[in-house]
């Protein structure tokens, strides 16, 4: 009797064990998928990176050089010179940048759903346009000639026309204007969802002690987005770091590389020069830069923040 009992309890127990093994099974095979994309397509060029960085890279044959190619790195003026316009571009950009996208989500946040939906969509839709396309526009935009809608405007006041791509004294300006005017669509969507998320009886409280609107904004809005701006700060030096297709398709780095960026130059490097050895090297320092960056936001920026 007492064989018989154990059986019986026992019987279920390994039916739902053998249940839970397979669902396990199942998960696994979907992480698979994600994992395999993850060591094809980011792993693997990481490793192989590295590994080129120490060699005089030939399709034929490699040469290895050890650390030849981090002295040159760091012996090329250039490189040095791309490191400074990366970080002007990034300080001119990301935080006002962060600062439009604010101002524009408050803006839109007190309309109805179906008015914000319609400015999402505007504001999100140079995203999803192709970048060629869109430097066509700002090429024209820029046109040193009098048909440049940037040089009719100031014709209006009486400016002369200026080579705002041709020089170098513009150049960087230019492509710091365009970042001004374009690219805000996510940074809005994501102020607008964490604007939604804060709760209304803040509002309601603020309102009973008489607070006004910048008031609610400063003591309110801004806190409970803390988390929203680290995020969206960290994301925008990142991505600002890694710039390359405004530089390339507006300017190509000039005049005189004065808007040759840090991935523009590992492009030159690799697929103009052919020095993927170099340009290996160049793209794990920037890989190491961005990563520290990155650790001193959430240090100096991060510590009194709750996820």
């Amino acid at each position: 009797m007492a064989q018989l009992a154990k059986m019986r309890t026992t019987g279920p127990t390994k039916r739902k064990m053998l249940r839970i093994k397979g669902d396990t099974s199942w998960a696994y095979a979907f992480i698979a998928v994600a994992l395999v994309v993850y060591a094809v397509f980011t792993a693997y060029p990481v490793v192989s990176a590295l590994i080129i960085s120490f060699q005089e890279y030939k399709p034929l044959g490699s040469q290895f050089v050890g650390w030849e190619n981090y002295a040159n790195t760091f012996t090329d003026s250039l490189f040095w010179k791309s490191i400074k316009n990366t970080i002007v571009y990034t300080v001119l950009t990301v935080p006002v940048s962060l600062f439009l996208s604010f101002v524009i989500a408050i803006m839109i946040h007190p309309l109805r759903k179906g008015m914000q939906t319609t400015f999402k969509a505007i504001y999100y839709l140079p995203a999803v346009a192709s970048g060629v396309a869109l430097s066509v526009v700002w090429l024209w935009i820029f046109d040193p000639m009098t048909s440049g809608i940037l040089n009719q405007l100031l014709g209006l006041f009486g400016i002369t026309n200026q080579n705002w791509l041709g020089s170098s004294s513009t150049a960087m300006f230019s492509l710091v204007l365009m970042a001004w005017l374009s690219s805000h669509g996510t940074s809005i969507i994501i102020y607008l969802a964490a604007l939604l998320g804060i709760d209304h009886s803040y509002y309601e409280a603020a309102e009973l002690d008489g607070a006004s609107f910048l008031q609610k904004i400063w003591y309110i809005v801004i806190p409970c987005l803390k988390p929203t701006t680290l995020f969206l700060l960290v994301t925008g030096v990142i991505g600002s770091f890694q710039v390359f297709q405004n530089a390339y398709l507006m300017t190509g780095g000039g005049p005189d590389n004065a808007t040759t960026m840090v991935g523009l130059l590992i492009f030159n490097n690799a697929f103009k020069y052919f020095e993927f050895g170099e340009a290996a090297a160049q793209s794990l320092i920037l890989t190491v830069i961005i990563a520290s960056i990155s650790l001193l936001q959430f240090k100096f920026m991060g510590n009194d923040i709750e996820y």
